[in-house]
């Protein structure tokens, strides 16, 4: 029997950080911690304030290290969403034994060589995320389409064609800036598309031809598969966050209350609410003694226009993939803001295609006490759990009590090696705790309705015979993205 070892994952979104924290035994994978809780410094996905980041980072690791007495020492986190473009590589070798099968190893030396040979436009500001093979062909009369096909086949030579993604390499910096402030180091840093396909896309629909869409705070992307491989990535700026900037300036409320009302009744297509469109929400204002009051009906209207530009919007992109006749299964909707009331029947309407909700397959997981892993939004973190787990090598935790003892031992050491060893001016000093860490790890390969906030713990949203106060948060947020898309309406 395997010994069992621990994978932290945290998906860093523009809203909020999703931390899961798994035990793996073989095979299996149950999460023995999962919680969200506000982000900063990350916009578009990307970490563009380290310092802000690692604060925010750094609280809910200690909330988990406190629960779970345990020493989270690596953590998988995710490559930036946005602003990845998608280009065409080839590599091509000459076998040295041409009557020999064709091994994986030979196939992943292949794709090394793709990615190396690839003349990025500026290396200084771009890196290269990961490559998906796309097809083979050996000795140019046998084409393949996947690895499997073409690992065993002898040729004389070997051809793969990859799709290479590509992004800016400061965000990528700046993760590591803000682990470093933690004090974690990163074990992987993965391509999320891929790892939200694998905890909520079955194998059928990857083989079949799917478009995935997730809709997060600040971004939502486009990943499609056909034949068990990514065909295509894309993503605009435009999430969540966007419709609550909506809400706040339309209605003139404070973002913090237009958030939660919109998590609260928020819902688009008015006119299939039936006896709800009716209904009005009365806000009080403990400032001035008024109050204001907001139809359901107007509040939904105003959802359903920014709503109705970002599914046009991941439409569009998915006729210019190329693959829009080729989605034999439709598309799965996932992601923090995949809950919007109506959304999924939205574009179910819009573009004619089968729509389901993509929530984390229960049969890659357990998750005893923590329901929330199987949400929506927390289909990045899982999946870049799953992800992780082919790393038998990871092991990203250790008991509290022995990482105490270790860190207070090697405190020690150093102040022996100190008391006994005085530093001259010209010797070379050591590395200090603050040090940059390098990459541990391989960079990448390539309905549920939300709980109502309980009375005096967050905005109490009413219908008109209650009363909601502007002032009655208690657990206030810290503005985000600010004034992002209010320049961009």
């Amino acid at each position: 029997m395997q010994a069992e070892r621990y994978i932290a994952a945290a998906d860093l979104g523009s809203s909020k950080i999703a931390l899961s924290i798994a035990k793996i035994e073989g095979e299996d994978i149950q999460i023995i911690y999962y919680k969200e809780a506000p982000s900063d410094g990350i916009r578009y996905s990307c970490v563009y304030n380290p310092g802000k980041a690692a604060s925010a980072l750094k609280k809910i690791i200690l909330d988990a290290e406190e629960e779970l007495h345990m020493k989270i020492l690596q953590l998988v986190v995710g490559l930036p969403r946005y602003s990845v473009r998608q280009e065409i590589g080839t590599a091509s070798i000459t076998r040295s034994d041409p009557s020999s099968n064709i091994s994986k190893e030979e196939i992943n030396n292949l794709k090394s060589m793709a990615i190396d040979s690839y003349e990025l436009q500026d290396p200084s500001k771009e890196e290269i995320y990961g490559a998906v093979a796309q097809s083979f062909s050996a000795d140019d009369d046998l084409v393949c389409a996947s690895e499997n096909d073409v690992i065993g086949v002898t040729a004389d030579t070997l051809e793969g064609n990859f799709n290479i993604f590509i992004g800016n390499q400061k965000p990528v910096s700046n993760i590591d800036r803000m682990l470093n402030d933690v004090g974690i180091a990163p074990a992987h840093k993965l391509f999320v598309p891929t790892a939200v396909a694998g905890a909520v896309l079955t194998e059928a629909e990857r083989e079949n031809g799917v478009a995935l869409i997730e809709m997060g705070a600040g971004v939502t992307s486009l990943t499609i598969y056909k034949g068990n491989l990514i065909r295509h990535y894309s993503s605009i700026p435009f999430g969540g966050k966007s419709i609550t900037s909506d809400i706040k300036m339309e209605c003139g409320f404070t973002e913090h209350l237009a958030e939660n009302i919109k998590l609260a009744y928020g819902a688009c297509m008015p006119d299939k609410l039936q006896s709800l469109s009716e209904k009005i929400i009365q806000i009080n204002d403990d400032e001035n003694g008024s109050y204001e009051q907001l139809p359901v009906k107007y509040l939904s209207e105003i959802i359903t226009c920014r709503a109705r530009e970002i599914v046009n919007a991941i439409l569009y992109l998915i006729q210019e993939s190329g693959y829009a006749d080729k989605l034999r299964n439709g598309i799965v909707l996932t992601g923090g803001s995949a809950n919007l009331v109506n959304l999924a029947n939205m574009i179910k309407d819009m573009s004619g295609y089968t729509v389901r909700m993509g929530f984390p397959r229960s049969q890659i997981f357990s998750s005893s006490g923590y329901a929330d892993a199987r949400e929506t939004g927390a289909a990045a973190s899982i999946g870049m759990i799953v992800e992780a787990r082919k790393d038998t090598r990871l092991n990203c935790t250790e008991e509290a009590e022995n990482a105490g003892a270790q860190k207070q031992q090697e405190s020690d050491t150093e102040t022996t090696q100190t008391a006994s060893a005085p530093t001259s001016e010209g010797q070379e000093a050591e590395a200090a705790p603050g040090e940059l860490f390098t990459d541990m790890g391989e960079v990448i390969r390539p309905g549920k309705k939300k709980k109502k906030q309980k009375e005096g713990n967050g905005p109490q949203v009413t219908w008109k015979t209650r009363l909601f106060s502007k002032n009655s948060l208690l657990n206030k947020i810290e503005d985000t993205v600010g004034e992002l898309f209010d320049t961009m309406n």
